[in-house]
């Protein structure tokens, strides 16, 4: 009897060993698969925040952009306004220097002081016109 007993102890060893080799292998394939389960999911969650994030900064850049462009095109109409108005008054002055100095040349002598000096206060003037002209279309 002895020997009944002996015999089966190792029997079911045998076959607690033999379980336990086909496990390994189905464990590590599943362990493998969790691995690349959880690195495929976080390549497609960075791939989803990367586009967010890159149409959430293109709508704040476009609505920036936009806001510039209208504060430029302010600027510049109010820049306008100002220059002809400059403009304007300097023309002003320049026909009122003509007058006078169409003025001073009927009434000279011969002595031509008055209206040389009208001339160089004219010429003075016509200068500054011009450099306002080019400043107006510098802005357009």
């Amino acid at each position: 009897m002895e020997t009944n007993i002996q015999t089966t102890a190792p029997r079911s060893a045998e076959r607690t060993s033999r379980r336990s080799k086909p496990s390994i292998p189905v464990f590590l394939a599943v362990w493998v698969l969790l691995i690349g389960s959880g690195v495929a999911g976080t390549v497609w969650y960075t791939g989803q925040v990367k586009a967010k994030l890159t149409q959430d900064i293109g709508n704040q850049t476009s609505k920036q952009i936009t806001a510039m462009q209208q504060n430029y095109d302010a600027q510049l109409k109010q820049m306008q306004t100002q220059f002809s108005g400059e403009l304007s008054k300097v023309q002003g002055k320049v026909d009122a220097l003509n007058e006078l100095l169409e003025f001073t040349k009927d009434n000279t002598n011969t002595k031509t002081d008055n209206s040389n000096k009208l001339y160089t206060q004219l010429s003075e003037v016509e200068k500054k016109l011009a450099e306002l002209q080019k400043s107006l279309d510098v802005l357009k």
